[in-house]
């Protein structure tokens, strides 16, 4: 799959592999980004997690996308997947050596 950097995106190279994974296309993408269900702090300091909820009632899935502001206002597209079912909302406890060590 081919996916072009534009003013507004830049897809890291395990974003895009992870998208084929999933069998996301770039505009699926981009469409979370329009219309999220939910938006939390991501796992890495500094990014951004939103979420849009697909699929019928018995086959519920969530699909994510991690994000951070990248240079020049791009938004940098770090990773995206499925996560079957329903996540629970709530913020991932790390402890603080862990945050630490991160931002040394």
């Amino acid at each position: 799959m081919k996916i072009e950097e534009t003013k507004e995106f830049f897809w890291t190279k395990h974003a895009m592999a992870k998208m084929v994974f999933y069998g996301l296309t770039p505009n699926r993408v981009k469409k979370i980004f329009r219309a999220p269900s939910r938006t939390e702090e991501g796992i890495a300091p500094g990014t951004v997690a939103v979420m849009q909820r697909v699929g019928k009632e018995k086959r519920q899935t969530e699909i994510w996308v991690m994000w951070q502001k990248g240079k020049s206002g791009q938004k940098k597209i770090i990773a995206a997947w499925r996560y079957p079912g329903i996540s629970p909302k709530k913020e991932i406890p790390i402890p603080p050596e862990i945050l630490a060590e991160l931002k040394k």
